[in-house]
Protein backbone atom coordinates (compact mmCIF):
# COMPACT_ATOMS: atom_id res chain seq x y z
CA UNK A 1 0.00 0.00 0.00
CA UNK A 2 1.60 3.16 -1.20
CA UNK A 3 1.05 5.87 2.23
CA UNK A 4 1.51 9.56 1.86
CA UNK A 5 1.74 12.19 4.90
CA UNK A 6 0.47 15.90 3.80
CA UNK A 7 1.13 18.59 6.69
CA UNK A 8 -0.01 22.18 6.18
CA UNK A 9 0.80 24.51 8.91
CA UNK A 10 -0.34 28.82 9.45
CA UNK A 11 0.63 30.52 12.71
CA UNK A 12 -3.05 29.41 13.15
CA UNK A 13 -3.40 26.22 11.84
CA UNK A 14 -2.13 22.91 11.92
CA UNK A 15 -3.51 20.10 9.00
CA UNK A 16 -1.87 16.62 8.91
CA UNK A 17 -3.66 14.65 5.86
CA UNK A 18 -3.27 10.96 5.30
CA UNK A 19 -2.96 9.22 2.11
CA UNK A 20 -3.38 5.97 1.07
CA UNK A 21 -3.39 4.35 -2.59
CA UNK A 22 -3.54 8.08 -3.51
CA UNK A 23 -7.23 8.17 -1.53
CA UNK A 24 -7.26 10.58 1.67
CA UNK A 25 -8.35 8.36 4.58
CA UNK A 26 -7.67 10.91 7.68
CA UNK A 27 -7.72 13.97 8.41
CA UNK A 28 -6.46 15.67 11.74
CA UNK A 29 -6.21 19.53 12.82
CA UNK A 30 -4.84 21.64 15.68
CA UNK A 31 -5.75 24.91 16.21
CA UNK A 32 -5.22 27.24 19.15
CA UNK A 33 -8.50 27.48 20.60
CA UNK A 34 -9.35 23.64 20.10
CA UNK A 35 -6.25 22.51 21.57
CA UNK A 36 -5.54 18.52 21.96
CA UNK A 37 -5.67 17.15 25.34
CA UNK A 38 -5.58 13.76 25.08
CA UNK A 39 -2.10 12.56 27.15
CA UNK A 40 -1.76 15.42 29.25
CA UNK A 41 -1.33 15.08 32.81
CA UNK A 42 -2.75 17.04 35.60
CA UNK A 43 -2.20 17.44 39.39
CA UNK A 44 -6.14 17.48 39.91
CA UNK A 45 -8.68 17.97 43.11
CA UNK A 46 -11.20 15.77 43.46
CA UNK A 47 -14.51 18.14 43.40
CA UNK A 48 -16.94 14.85 44.34
CA UNK A 49 -17.37 11.68 45.18
CA UNK A 50 -20.28 9.68 43.93
CA UNK A 51 -20.68 5.99 45.30
CA UNK A 52 -23.87 5.73 43.19
CA UNK A 53 -21.95 5.45 39.95
CA UNK A 54 -18.43 4.44 41.04
CA UNK A 55 -17.03 7.34 39.69
CA UNK A 56 -15.62 11.05 40.52
CA UNK A 57 -15.41 14.11 39.50
CA UNK A 58 -12.04 15.85 39.39
CA UNK A 59 -11.25 19.96 38.92
CA UNK A 60 -8.33 19.94 36.17
CA UNK A 61 -8.80 23.31 35.37
CA UNK A 62 -11.14 22.75 32.38
CA UNK A 63 -14.23 24.74 32.29
CA UNK A 64 -16.22 21.11 33.35
CA UNK A 65 -14.99 18.81 35.73
CA UNK A 66 -13.46 15.90 34.31
CA UNK A 67 -14.87 12.13 34.91
CA UNK A 68 -13.04 9.53 36.67
CA UNK A 69 -14.33 5.94 36.93
CA UNK A 70 -13.45 3.40 39.66
CA UNK A 71 -12.15 1.28 36.86
CA UNK A 72 -9.38 3.79 36.13
CA UNK A 73 -8.18 4.13 39.61
CA UNK A 74 -4.68 2.52 40.46
CA UNK A 75 -5.12 -0.54 43.10
CA UNK A 76 -2.64 -3.48 43.76
CA UNK A 77 -2.91 -6.90 41.72
CA UNK A 78 -3.33 -9.75 43.76
CA UNK A 79 -0.77 -12.21 42.48
CA UNK A 80 2.11 -12.88 39.80
CA UNK A 81 1.34 -12.02 36.50
CA UNK A 82 4.67 -13.46 35.40
CA UNK A 83 3.14 -16.55 33.64
CA UNK A 84 3.67 -18.73 30.52
CA UNK A 85 0.19 -20.17 29.86
CA UNK A 86 -0.74 -18.26 26.85
CA UNK A 87 -0.73 -14.76 28.03
CA UNK A 88 0.13 -13.36 23.85
CA UNK A 89 -3.16 -13.04 23.16
CA UNK A 90 -4.16 -11.24 26.58
CA UNK A 91 -1.17 -9.08 26.29
CA UNK A 92 -1.68 -8.21 22.67
CA UNK A 93 -5.34 -6.83 23.74
CA UNK A 94 -3.83 -4.28 26.89
CA UNK A 95 -1.12 -3.34 24.27
CA UNK A 96 -3.03 -2.31 21.45
CA UNK A 97 -5.16 -0.28 23.94
CA UNK A 98 -2.19 0.88 25.90
CA UNK A 99 -0.34 2.04 22.62
CA UNK A 100 -3.69 3.70 20.86
CA UNK A 101 -4.53 5.52 24.20
CA UNK A 102 -0.93 6.95 24.15
CA UNK A 103 -0.97 8.00 20.72
CA UNK A 104 -4.58 9.79 21.31
CA UNK A 105 -6.50 7.14 19.02
CA UNK A 106 -6.87 4.35 21.62
CA UNK A 107 -10.04 3.87 24.14
CA UNK A 108 -11.07 5.91 27.04
CA UNK A 109 -11.72 3.00 29.05
CA UNK A 110 -10.18 -0.28 28.65
CA UNK A 111 -13.08 -3.66 28.63
CA UNK A 112 -13.24 -5.43 31.30
CA UNK A 113 -12.18 -8.97 30.84
CA UNK A 114 -12.02 -12.27 32.42
CA UNK A 115 -9.06 -14.11 33.59
CA UNK A 116 -7.25 -16.24 31.66
CA UNK A 117 -6.19 -19.61 32.69
CA UNK A 118 -3.23 -20.37 34.64
CA UNK A 119 -3.53 -16.55 35.86
CA UNK A 120 -4.25 -15.46 39.41
CA UNK A 121 -7.94 -13.54 39.26
CA UNK A 122 -7.40 -10.28 40.65
CA UNK A 123 -8.89 -8.99 43.49
CA UNK A 124 -11.45 -6.65 42.93
CA UNK A 125 -11.32 -3.73 43.27
CA UNK A 126 -12.33 -1.33 46.30
CA UNK A 127 -15.07 0.97 45.96
CA UNK A 128 -13.92 4.59 44.78
CA UNK A 129 -15.29 6.28 48.29
CA UNK A 130 -12.84 4.27 50.17
CA UNK A 131 -10.12 5.52 47.77
CA UNK A 132 -11.48 9.26 47.27
CA UNK A 133 -12.22 11.74 49.32
CA UNK A 134 -13.36 15.34 48.76
CA UNK A 135 -10.74 17.60 48.34
CA UNK A 136 -7.53 15.02 47.66
CA UNK A 137 -4.96 15.85 45.14
CA UNK A 138 -4.71 13.05 42.32
CA UNK A 139 -2.46 12.81 39.10
CA UNK A 140 -4.60 12.03 36.10
CA UNK A 141 -4.41 11.79 32.43
CA UNK A 142 -6.92 13.22 29.83
CA UNK A 143 -8.17 10.00 28.10
CA UNK A 144 -10.60 11.43 26.37
CA UNK A 145 -11.43 15.24 25.52
CA UNK A 146 -14.59 17.14 26.14
CA UNK A 147 -17.35 16.52 24.17
CA UNK A 148 -20.78 17.98 23.58
CA UNK A 149 -21.79 18.93 27.13
CA UNK A 150 -19.29 16.56 28.63
CA UNK A 151 -16.50 17.01 30.64
CA UNK A 152 -13.42 15.57 29.67
CA UNK A 153 -12.47 11.75 30.92
CA UNK A 154 -9.35 10.97 32.97
CA UNK A 155 -7.50 7.84 34.38
CA UNK A 156 -4.79 7.84 37.17
CA UNK A 157 -3.40 4.63 34.85
CA UNK A 158 -0.69 6.74 33.41
CA UNK A 159 1.32 6.04 30.45
CA UNK A 160 3.90 7.76 28.48
CA UNK A 161 4.31 7.12 24.95
CA UNK A 162 7.69 6.70 23.29
CA UNK A 163 8.49 5.99 19.74
CA UNK A 164 8.49 2.32 20.02
CA UNK A 165 7.55 1.98 24.09
CA UNK A 166 4.87 3.09 25.75
CA UNK A 167 5.48 2.83 29.42
CA UNK A 168 3.24 2.43 32.01
CA UNK A 169 4.27 3.23 35.60
CA UNK A 170 1.67 1.67 37.25
CA UNK A 171 1.79 -1.65 35.37
CA UNK A 172 3.29 -4.61 35.61
CA UNK A 173 4.31 -6.84 32.60
CA UNK A 174 5.72 -6.23 29.30
CA UNK A 175 3.18 -6.53 26.90
CA UNK A 176 4.01 -6.48 22.52
CA UNK A 177 0.80 -5.21 20.37
CA UNK A 178 -0.67 -7.77 18.60
CA UNK A 179 0.09 -5.99 15.05
CA UNK A 180 3.63 -8.02 15.53
CA UNK A 181 1.58 -11.54 14.41
CA UNK A 182 4.72 -13.52 14.57
CA UNK A 183 5.09 -15.88 18.51
CA UNK A 184 8.68 -15.55 18.10
CA UNK A 185 9.02 -12.27 17.42
CA UNK A 186 6.97 -11.04 20.03
CA UNK A 187 8.96 -13.96 22.59
CA UNK A 188 12.45 -12.18 21.17
CA UNK A 189 11.05 -8.21 21.36
CA UNK A 190 9.29 -9.21 24.73
CA UNK A 191 12.62 -10.85 26.42
CA UNK A 192 14.57 -7.78 25.02
CA UNK A 193 13.03 -5.20 26.88
CA UNK A 194 12.40 -7.55 30.00
CA UNK A 195 16.21 -6.94 30.33
CA UNK A 196 16.46 -3.87 30.04
CA UNK A 197 13.66 -2.80 32.52
CA UNK A 198 14.43 -1.81 35.99
CA UNK A 199 12.82 -4.34 38.62
CA UNK A 200 9.27 -2.82 40.19
CA UNK A 201 10.11 0.06 37.94
CA UNK A 202 6.47 -0.35 35.91
CA UNK A 203 4.96 -1.91 33.41
CA UNK A 204 5.77 -1.32 29.06
CA UNK A 205 3.97 -2.24 25.55
CA UNK A 206 6.55 -2.56 23.00
CA UNK A 207 4.21 -0.74 19.64
CA UNK A 208 4.29 -1.91 16.40
CA UNK A 209 6.91 -0.03 15.21
CA UNK A 210 9.30 -1.23 17.33
CA UNK A 211 9.38 -4.89 15.69
CA UNK A 212 12.90 -4.39 14.12
CA UNK A 213 14.42 -2.07 17.14
CA UNK A 214 17.51 -3.48 19.10
CA UNK A 215 17.79 -4.10 22.66
CA UNK A 216 19.67 -0.98 23.24
CA UNK A 217 17.53 1.55 21.44
CA UNK A 218 14.37 0.08 23.53
CA UNK A 219 16.62 0.74 26.34
CA UNK A 220 17.85 4.55 25.59
CA UNK A 221 14.00 5.24 24.64
CA UNK A 222 13.04 3.15 28.41
CA UNK A 223 15.41 5.39 30.17
CA UNK A 224 14.11 8.22 28.68
CA UNK A 225 10.48 7.54 29.50
CA UNK A 226 11.56 6.93 33.29
CA UNK A 227 13.14 9.95 33.80
CA UNK A 228 10.04 11.90 32.43
CA UNK A 229 7.96 10.11 34.98
CA UNK A 230 10.20 10.89 37.25
CA UNK A 231 10.30 14.89 36.69
CA UNK A 232 6.74 14.71 36.43
CA UNK A 233 6.58 13.44 40.05
CA UNK A 234 9.10 15.67 41.89
CA UNK A 235 7.21 18.89 39.83
CA UNK A 236 3.91 17.53 41.90
CA UNK A 237 6.14 19.13 44.95
CA UNK A 238 6.29 22.70 44.22
CA UNK A 239 3.94 23.45 41.56
CA UNK A 240 1.03 24.57 44.32
CA UNK A 241 -2.48 23.81 45.03
CA UNK A 242 -4.10 22.12 42.14
CA UNK A 243 -5.42 22.23 39.59
CA UNK A 244 -1.85 21.77 37.90
CA UNK A 245 -0.69 20.60 34.56
CA UNK A 246 2.23 18.61 34.77
CA UNK A 247 3.05 17.26 31.53
CA UNK A 248 1.91 18.69 28.05
CA UNK A 249 1.66 15.67 25.31
CA UNK A 250 3.85 16.60 22.06
CA UNK A 251 2.55 18.56 19.46
CA UNK A 252 0.10 17.23 16.51
CA UNK A 253 3.33 17.21 14.17
CA UNK A 254 5.48 15.19 16.26
CA UNK A 255 2.96 12.69 17.76
CA UNK A 256 2.41 11.93 14.24
CA UNK A 257 6.39 11.50 13.72
CA UNK A 258 6.47 9.52 16.44
CA UNK A 259 3.48 7.22 16.15
CA UNK A 260 3.04 6.97 12.27
CA UNK A 261 6.12 8.03 10.15
CA UNK A 262 8.23 5.02 9.88
CA UNK A 263 9.80 2.99 6.57
CA UNK A 264 5.78 2.25 5.27
CA UNK A 265 5.36 5.90 4.74
CA UNK A 266 6.59 6.66 1.06
CA UNK A 267 6.84 10.36 1.58
CA UNK A 268 6.39 12.94 4.37
CA UNK A 269 5.66 16.84 2.99
CA UNK A 270 5.35 19.54 4.57
CA UNK A 271 4.62 23.50 3.12
CA UNK A 272 6.19 25.27 6.45
CA UNK A 273 10.29 25.70 6.77
CA UNK A 274 9.69 25.97 10.75
CA UNK A 275 7.68 23.17 10.51
CA UNK A 276 9.98 20.52 8.38
CA UNK A 277 13.06 22.44 10.02
CA UNK A 278 11.44 20.98 13.23
CA UNK A 279 10.88 17.50 11.98
CA UNK A 280 13.96 17.16 10.48
CA UNK A 281 15.61 17.92 13.93
CA UNK A 282 13.25 15.58 15.66
CA UNK A 283 13.97 12.60 13.11
CA UNK A 284 17.94 13.13 13.76
CA UNK A 285 17.00 12.15 17.57
CA UNK A 286 14.96 8.98 16.84
CA UNK A 287 14.68 7.73 13.19
CA UNK A 288 17.65 9.92 10.67
CA UNK A 289 17.50 7.15 8.21
CA UNK A 290 13.91 8.61 7.38
CA UNK A 291 15.16 12.17 6.60
CA UNK A 292 15.53 11.74 2.79
CA UNK A 293 11.82 10.87 2.67
CA UNK A 294 10.62 14.54 3.89
CA UNK A 295 10.16 16.83 1.26
CA UNK A 296 9.62 21.42 2.05
CA UNK A 297 6.87 22.14 -0.29
CA UNK A 298 7.52 25.65 -2.04
CA UNK A 299 5.30 25.74 -5.17
CA UNK A 300 2.76 28.52 -5.18
CA UNK A 301 -0.14 26.57 -5.20
CA UNK A 302 -1.29 25.52 -1.57
CA UNK A 303 -0.28 21.97 -0.92
CA UNK A 304 -3.54 20.68 -0.31
CA UNK A 305 -4.82 22.20 -3.61
CA UNK A 306 -2.60 20.80 -5.63
CA UNK A 307 -2.73 17.21 -4.32
CA UNK A 308 -6.52 17.36 -4.80
CA UNK A 309 -7.56 17.23 -1.75
CA UNK A 310 -9.07 20.43 -0.58
CA UNK A 311 -12.54 19.55 -2.28
CA UNK A 312 -12.67 16.51 0.08
CA UNK A 313 -11.88 18.50 2.96
CA UNK A 314 -14.70 20.71 2.20
CA UNK A 315 -17.23 17.29 1.57
CA UNK A 316 -16.40 16.48 5.10
CA UNK A 317 -19.87 18.12 6.28
CA UNK A 318 -22.12 16.52 3.38
CA UNK A 319 -25.16 14.45 4.57
CA UNK A 320 -24.89 12.83 0.81
CA UNK A 321 -21.57 10.60 -0.47
CA UNK A 322 -21.77 9.31 -3.58
CA UNK A 323 -19.99 5.98 -4.56
CA UNK A 324 -18.42 4.55 -7.74
CA UNK A 325 -21.09 2.90 -9.26
CA UNK A 326 -23.35 5.17 -8.74
CA UNK A 327 -25.29 4.45 -5.20
CA UNK A 328 -24.75 6.75 -2.23
CA UNK A 329 -24.61 7.43 1.79
CA UNK A 330 -26.48 9.45 3.63
CA UNK A 331 -24.64 10.48 6.69
CA UNK A 332 -26.85 11.45 9.69
CA UNK A 333 -25.05 12.53 13.14
CA UNK A 334 -27.47 12.57 16.30
CA UNK A 335 -27.10 13.27 19.59
CA UNK A 336 -26.97 9.30 20.69
CA UNK A 337 -25.58 7.86 17.59
CA UNK A 338 -24.76 8.37 13.54
CA UNK A 339 -26.89 6.63 11.39
CA UNK A 340 -25.54 5.85 7.75
CA UNK A 341 -28.11 4.70 5.00
CA UNK A 342 -26.84 3.08 1.95
CA UNK A 343 -29.04 3.95 -1.26
CA UNK A 344 -28.65 2.39 -4.53
CA UNK A 345 -29.20 5.61 -6.63
CA UNK A 346 -28.55 5.48 -10.19
CA UNK A 347 -26.96 2.15 -10.25
CA UNK A 348 -29.73 -0.39 -11.34
CA UNK A 349 -27.68 -3.31 -12.67
CA UNK A 350 -28.59 -5.14 -15.68
CA UNK A 351 -30.54 -8.77 -15.21
CA UNK A 352 -29.42 -9.92 -11.22
CA UNK A 353 -30.98 -7.38 -8.12
CA UNK A 354 -29.65 -9.53 -5.73
CA UNK A 355 -25.89 -8.78 -7.68
CA UNK A 356 -26.55 -5.45 -8.07
CA UNK A 357 -27.24 -4.35 -4.31
CA UNK A 358 -24.14 -6.69 -3.70
CA UNK A 359 -22.19 -4.90 -5.42
CA UNK A 360 -23.46 -1.34 -3.89
CA UNK A 361 -23.18 -2.67 -0.28
CA UNK A 362 -19.70 -4.03 -0.83
CA UNK A 363 -18.91 -0.09 -2.29
CA UNK A 364 -20.77 0.82 0.72
CA UNK A 365 -18.77 -0.92 2.91
CA UNK A 366 -15.56 0.09 1.99
CA UNK A 367 -16.71 3.79 2.20
CA UNK A 368 -18.31 3.81 5.32
CA UNK A 369 -14.96 2.79 6.76
CA UNK A 370 -12.97 5.44 5.13
CA UNK A 371 -15.37 7.78 6.23
CA UNK A 372 -15.70 6.81 10.13
CA UNK A 373 -11.96 7.23 9.94
CA UNK A 374 -12.15 10.36 7.31
CA UNK A 375 -14.55 12.73 10.06
CA UNK A 376 -12.98 10.84 12.72
CA UNK A 377 -16.87 9.97 13.70
CA UNK A 378 -16.84 8.01 17.10
CA UNK A 379 -19.55 5.86 19.48
CA UNK A 380 -22.65 3.89 18.18
CA UNK A 381 -22.73 3.80 14.45
CA UNK A 382 -25.94 2.02 13.03
CA UNK A 383 -25.30 1.39 9.39
CA UNK A 384 -28.78 0.57 6.80
CA UNK A 385 -27.56 -1.16 4.18
CA UNK A 386 -29.94 -2.57 1.48
CA UNK A 387 -31.78 -5.85 1.80
CA UNK A 388 -29.99 -8.66 0.59
CA UNK A 389 -31.80 -12.64 0.27
CA UNK A 390 -28.84 -14.47 0.74
CA UNK A 391 -26.86 -14.92 4.20
CA UNK A 392 -23.51 -15.49 2.32
CA UNK A 393 -24.22 -11.96 0.64
CA UNK A 394 -24.75 -10.35 4.00
CA UNK A 395 -21.54 -12.50 5.18
CA UNK A 396 -19.17 -10.57 2.42
CA UNK A 397 -20.37 -7.32 2.69
CA UNK A 398 -20.12 -7.28 6.92
CA UNK A 399 -16.49 -8.63 6.16
CA UNK A 400 -15.62 -6.30 3.80
CA UNK A 401 -16.83 -3.49 6.19
CA UNK A 402 -14.36 -5.30 8.74
CA UNK A 403 -11.35 -5.66 6.65
CA UNK A 404 -11.82 -1.65 5.91
CA UNK A 405 -12.10 -1.27 9.91
CA UNK A 406 -9.01 -2.87 10.96
CA UNK A 407 -6.88 -0.11 8.86
CA UNK A 408 -8.12 2.06 11.36
CA UNK A 409 -6.19 3.61 14.31
CA UNK A 410 -9.07 3.60 16.36
CA UNK A 411 -10.65 0.65 17.68
CA UNK A 412 -13.74 -0.30 15.98
CA UNK A 413 -16.44 -3.52 16.35
CA UNK A 414 -18.52 -4.22 13.79
CA UNK A 415 -21.42 -6.92 15.17
CA UNK A 416 -23.70 -9.35 12.92
CA UNK A 417 -26.34 -8.03 10.42
CA UNK A 418 -29.24 -7.94 12.86
CA UNK A 419 -32.89 -9.66 11.93
CA UNK A 420 -33.72 -5.99 10.42
CA UNK A 421 -30.96 -5.75 8.10
CA UNK A 422 -28.66 -3.36 10.25
CA UNK A 423 -25.06 -3.61 11.13
CA UNK A 424 -24.21 -2.03 13.97
CA UNK A 425 -21.35 -1.26 14.92
CA UNK A 426 -18.83 0.93 17.82
CA UNK A 427 -15.85 3.32 17.02
CA UNK A 428 -13.87 4.64 20.04
CA UNK A 429 -14.44 8.20 20.61
CA UNK A 430 -11.71 10.18 22.24
CA UNK A 431 -12.61 13.92 20.88
CA UNK A 432 -15.11 15.30 19.09
CA UNK A 433 -15.61 14.43 15.16
CA UNK A 434 -14.37 16.89 12.52
CA UNK A 435 -18.25 17.65 12.31
CA UNK A 436 -18.76 18.78 15.98
CA UNK A 437 -15.45 20.52 15.95
CA UNK A 438 -16.01 22.98 12.73
CA UNK A 439 -19.81 23.53 13.11
CA UNK A 440 -21.93 24.95 15.40
CA UNK A 441 -25.55 24.68 15.53
CA UNK A 442 -27.40 27.18 13.45
CA UNK A 443 -29.44 29.78 15.65
CA UNK A 444 -32.41 29.44 13.06
CA UNK A 445 -33.03 26.43 12.81
CA UNK A 446 -31.49 25.39 16.42
CA UNK A 447 -29.50 22.68 14.96
CA UNK A 448 -32.57 20.16 13.36
CA UNK A 449 -31.45 21.32 9.81
CA UNK A 450 -34.83 22.48 9.19
CA UNK A 451 -37.31 25.38 9.49
CA UNK A 452 -40.76 26.60 9.56
CA UNK A 453 -42.88 27.29 6.13
CA UNK A 454 -44.18 30.67 5.50
CA UNK A 455 -47.51 29.16 6.11
CA UNK A 456 -46.77 28.27 9.24
CA UNK A 457 -45.23 31.37 10.49
CA UNK A 458 -47.96 32.92 9.45
CA UNK A 459 -50.58 31.03 11.43
CA UNK A 460 -48.02 31.69 14.63
CA UNK A 461 -48.39 35.26 13.62
CA UNK A 462 -52.67 35.36 13.29
CA UNK A 463 -52.48 33.31 16.40
CA UNK A 464 -50.51 35.81 18.53
CA UNK A 465 -52.73 39.02 16.95
CA UNK A 466 -55.84 37.29 18.34
CA UNK A 467 -54.31 36.58 21.64
CA UNK A 468 -52.91 40.46 21.61
CA UNK A 469 -56.97 41.45 20.83
CA UNK A 470 -58.39 39.30 23.63
CA UNK A 471 -56.53 40.94 26.50
CA UNK A 472 -58.42 43.70 24.60
CA UNK A 473 -55.69 46.24 23.10
CA UNK A 474 -56.49 48.40 20.64
CA UNK A 475 -52.99 49.92 19.88
CA UNK A 476 -52.41 49.63 16.13
CA UNK A 477 -49.56 46.78 15.80
CA UNK A 478 -47.23 46.86 12.91
CA UNK A 479 -46.29 43.04 12.09
CA UNK A 480 -42.68 42.09 10.70
CA UNK A 481 -41.98 39.74 8.55
CA UNK A 482 -38.99 38.12 6.63
CA UNK A 483 -39.25 38.83 3.21
CA UNK A 484 -39.65 35.74 2.06
CA UNK A 485 -42.68 35.18 4.18
CA UNK A 486 -43.94 38.20 3.60
CA UNK A 487 -43.45 38.14 -0.52
CA UNK A 488 -45.54 34.48 0.77
CA UNK A 489 -48.58 36.94 1.80
CA UNK A 490 -48.76 39.06 -0.88
CA UNK A 491 -49.16 36.26 -3.22
CA UNK A 492 -51.39 33.95 -1.40
CA UNK A 493 -52.78 35.37 1.01
CA UNK A 494 -53.72 38.92 -0.08
CA UNK A 495 -56.41 39.63 1.72
CA UNK A 496 -54.59 38.64 5.24
CA UNK A 497 -54.44 41.87 6.92
CA UNK A 498 -57.37 43.53 5.91
CA UNK A 499 -59.28 40.14 7.15
CA UNK A 500 -57.40 39.75 10.59
CA UNK A 501 -57.75 43.74 11.43
CA UNK A 502 -61.88 43.47 10.81
CA UNK A 503 -61.93 40.86 12.97
CA UNK A 504 -59.64 42.37 16.30
CA UNK A 505 -60.64 45.86 15.86
CA UNK A 506 -57.36 47.18 15.39
CA UNK A 507 -55.20 48.46 12.46
CA UNK A 508 -52.54 46.41 11.52
CA UNK A 509 -49.22 46.95 8.84
CA UNK A 510 -46.99 44.24 7.93
CA UNK A 511 -43.87 45.48 6.93
CA UNK A 512 -40.75 43.19 5.42
CA UNK A 513 -37.61 42.57 7.42
CA UNK A 514 -34.49 41.68 6.08
CA UNK A 515 -32.80 41.05 9.54
CA UNK A 516 -35.61 38.97 10.68
CA UNK A 517 -34.66 35.15 10.91
CA UNK A 518 -37.07 32.89 7.67
CA UNK A 519 -39.10 31.88 10.55
CA UNK A 520 -39.38 34.81 13.05
CA UNK A 521 -41.70 37.51 13.40
CA UNK A 522 -42.32 40.24 14.99
CA UNK A 523 -45.49 42.26 16.70
CA UNK A 524 -44.20 45.80 17.19
CA UNK A 525 -46.34 48.78 19.13
CA UNK A 526 -47.13 51.48 16.55
CA UNK A 527 -45.82 55.00 18.29
CA UNK A 528 -44.54 53.71 21.17
CA UNK A 529 -42.12 51.26 19.09
CA UNK A 530 -42.48 48.54 21.91
CA UNK A 531 -41.90 45.02 20.93
CA UNK A 532 -44.53 43.06 22.44
CA UNK A 533 -43.47 39.60 20.59
CA UNK A 534 -42.80 37.58 22.88
CA UNK A 535 -45.64 37.99 25.39
CA UNK A 536 -48.03 36.57 22.38
CA UNK A 537 -46.13 34.25 20.08
CA UNK A 538 -46.43 30.77 22.09
CA UNK A 539 -47.03 28.95 19.32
Amino acid sequence: MKREILISATQREVRVAIIEDEQLVELQVDRPENKRMVGDIYLGKVEAVLPGIQAAFVNIGTEKSAFLHNSDLVYDEDGDDDDEDGDDEDDASEADEAEAAASGDGPAEAPARKPKRGRRRRKDPPKIEDVLKRGQSIIVQVSKEPISTKGPRVTAQVSMAGRFLVYMPFASRVGVSRKIGERAERQRLREQVQKVLPKDSGGVIVRTVGEDVTQETFSLELNTLIGQWQKINKKVKFVGNPPKLLHRETSLTRGIIRDLFSTKVDRLTVDSKQVYNEIVEYLQGIAPELIDRVSLYEEKVPLFDKEGIETEIRDLFKRRCDLPSGGYLIIEPTEALVSIDVNSGRFTGKKDPEKTVTKTNIEAAREIARQLRLRDVGGIIVCDFIDMETKANRDRVLQELRTHLGRDRARTKAFAVSDLGLIEMTRQRVRQSHFHAMTEPCPTCNGTGRVFTAETIVRRMERAVRRLASEGRRDGILVKLHPDTAMYVLEQEKDLMKRLEKGVGFSLEMRDDPLLKPDEFKLVVKGAGRDITSQYAVA
